[in-house]
């Protein structure tokens, strides 16, 4: 047997018994070794990638502007767990993490790269399973708290009850709204949100009740209202302490008799409308200094609903950092697929002022300055960089969600991993390295 080809044989022997896919290239970008694990995660078998050019058989998201082999062929300098997205030969993209490293001979000439890369199809599925069974319409919480709000919800829509939501701005007031509507007998009709504090009362007055034609100087013709526009369904008055004293005396009147009358009417007007209202403080509170009527107040706390703030709910934190980045990605069209552990560090730390609503500007801020696959420090904004240093992730992260999910599917299947591997729709080697990294043993 020739020399050169003992040599090759015994070199993929030893890449076939590697887990992770590598390839190497020579100087010209040609292909020149493919291991099982690379046949196995791209769908190109050895013999056409051999000799091919790499952006060809793996036709990346970094291919052609941010190629990691060229950067090290032209550095020196090695890339290590690079997140990227590749195409295989059926459209479909899959994420993987790269590392390129020189490729030298004898004498120490570089006569290549190599690049080793590892299928993260598993954990993307496993996120996006996670995403699910800890959401409810579209919230997102994994919390003691919110969990009990989550089952509570389905027998609040049930009713037709007014329901009072309280909780600070930014925590999902709104959608908790929505998800009511959504789950009641009103979810064909439409929901009208107000924000009471928006707008100064002569003009709240007449987009609630609406006017009629002649009602004052500018109204040539009837206008219906908010109360009108949401007949059948649901109205949503978010921030229903901001209103005066004399239009909290009208709101309890349409509570109380379920009729309103447009300014410049004569005849009431029967609402068919579930009420649902909300502030970013204690209402009890309020009542108590007098700046919201009492009468008003236990008219509206039939249902009340308390959302925590997230500086309480830290364990959300991961869930809605993935969310966000899923969501940026469609919308801006990008491939961006996590943060570093650093920046997780820093955003599990933060206590959120502002709460999801200031996460989600957070992310959406990185997505604008991000220019690779993975959000860096330098990507968030400076007073959170400046503001939380020396933190570390506390043991509720995303890791322990993923360990606690993989546990459950296999129990269910009694340990078989080929059906869980299947379960998931991923390679059996796959599941079995990622079981590895988190620790999962059959005493779990």
């Amino acid at each position: 047997m020739d020399p050169t080809n003992r040599e090759r044989e015994a070199r993929d022997i030893v890449l076939d018994s590697i887990a992770d896919g590598v390839f190497t290239v020579d100087r010209k970008w040609l292909i020149t070794s493919f291991n099982r694990a690379a046949e196995q995660i791209t769908g190109v078998p050895r013999d056409e990638a051999i000799g091919q050019r790499c952006f060809d058989i793996f036709r990346a998201s970094i291919c052609e502007s941010d190629c990691a082999l060229r950067k090290t062929l032209t550095t020196g300098q090695p890339v290590v767990n690079k997140t990227i997205y590749i195409i295989d030969p059926n459209g479909k993209q899959i994420p993987i993490s790269i590392s390129t490293a020189l490729l030298k001979d004898s004498e120490g000439n570089v006569v290549g790269g190599v690049e080793t890369f590892r299928d993260l199809s598993a954990e993307v599925e496993l996120r996006r399973e996670l995403e699910k069974r800890y959401s409810f319409e579209d919230i997102i919480s994994k919390s003691r708290e919110m969990l009990k709000i989550f089952d509570t919800l389905p027998v609040v829509a049930e009713s037709d009850s007014t329901v009072l939501i309280e909780g600070e701005s930014g925590t999902g007031k709104e959608l908790v709204a929505r998800a009511i509507h959504n789950l009641s007998r009103r979810h064909d009709k439409p929901m009208i949100t107000v924000n009471c504090g928006a707008l100064p009362d002569t003009l709240l007055e007449s987009e609630l009740f609406g006017y009629k034609a002649g009602a004052f100087t500018d109204a040539r013709k009837d206008k219906p209202g908010r109360f009108a526009l949401a007949e059948g369904g649901t109205i949503f008055l978010d921030e229903i302490a901001d209103i005066s004293s004399a239009l909290q005396v009208r709101l309890l009147r349409v509570l109380q008799e379920r009729t309103y009358e447009p300014l410049g009417g004569t005849e009431p007007v029967v609402a068919d409308v579930r009420v649902i209202v909300a502030h970013n403080k204690s209402l009890e509170a309020l009542v108590k200094t007098g700046e919201f009527r009492e009468d008003l107040y236990y008219r509206i706390n039939v249902l009340k609903i308390e959302l925590p703030p997230l500086r309480e709910r830290k364990e959300d934190i991961p869930l809605l950092i993935d969310h966000f980045i899923s969501r940026f990605n469609k919308l801006k069209n990008k491939l961006i697929a996590d943060v570093t552990p650093d920046v997780l560090s820093l955003l599990m730390a933060y206590d959120y002022p502002g709460n999801i609503r200031e996460l989600e500007n957070i992310i959406e801020r990185a997505f604008v300055l991000c220019r690779g696959s993975t959000i860096n420090i330098e990507d968030l904004p400076e007073q959170l960089r400046q503001g939380v240093t020396g933190t570390h992730v506390p043991s509720s992260s995303l890791d322990e969600l993923e360990k606690r999910f993989i546990c459950e599917i296999l129990r269910k299947h009694n340990w078989n991993r080929t059906r869980v591997a299947a379960e998931l729709g991923v390679h059996k080697s796959t599941l079995w390295r990622k079981m590895k990294k988190l620790g999962i043993s059959v005493s779990d």
